[in-house]
């Protein structure tokens, strides 16, 4: 059976009470024995004197949300799950706030947190997102990714 392809975007920064409440969510599954959770957060850099006051995220959201989807498939075939949750943040969000959460659970520690860092690595290095970086000034450049 086809799962479907879950949307992994919100507008506007990931809201921590959205993180906890996503958490609490999980108190009622007795069979999960520990989650690893990761939080991006946007940075105030400073660069060629300038002070990064937000991100603009974009994305090609059609192709991303089929490429995770296929990385969600490959996850749970590669590390034993319980279960995962991917949220990026698209538009705006401003320096200190949340823009990606991923939270993975399952009954032992070390399979949440190496299923968790290989999502977010794939994330960065596969998914069609974005980031243009403004300034203080109101100028930008398009974020590199690293």
């Amino acid at each position: 059976m086809n799962k479907p392809i879950k949307n992994i975007f919100m507008q506007g920064p990931v809201n921590p009470v959205f993180i906890g409440e996503s958490i609490a969510k999980h108190s009622s599954k007795k069979d999960i024995g520990a989650h690893s959770i990761f939080l991006g957060q946007v940075r105030a850099d400073v660069i060629d004197d300038k002070t990064v006051v937000a991100i603009e995220y974009t994305a090609y959201e059609e192709l991303a949300l089929q490429k995770m989807h296929e990385l969600r498939e490959e996850v749970f075939g590669k590390y034993d799950l319980t279960c995962m949750h991917v949220h990026h943040s698209l538009g705006e969000v401003k320096a200190g706030e949340l823009c990606l959460f991923v939270f993975t659970s399952s009954k032992h520690r070390q399979t949440a947190i190496d299923a968790c860092e290989e999502i977010v690595e794939r994330i960065k290095a596969e998914l069609p997102i974005w980031g243009k970086e403004i300034f203080e000034d109101q100028s930008h450049q398009w974020k590199l990714n690293s």
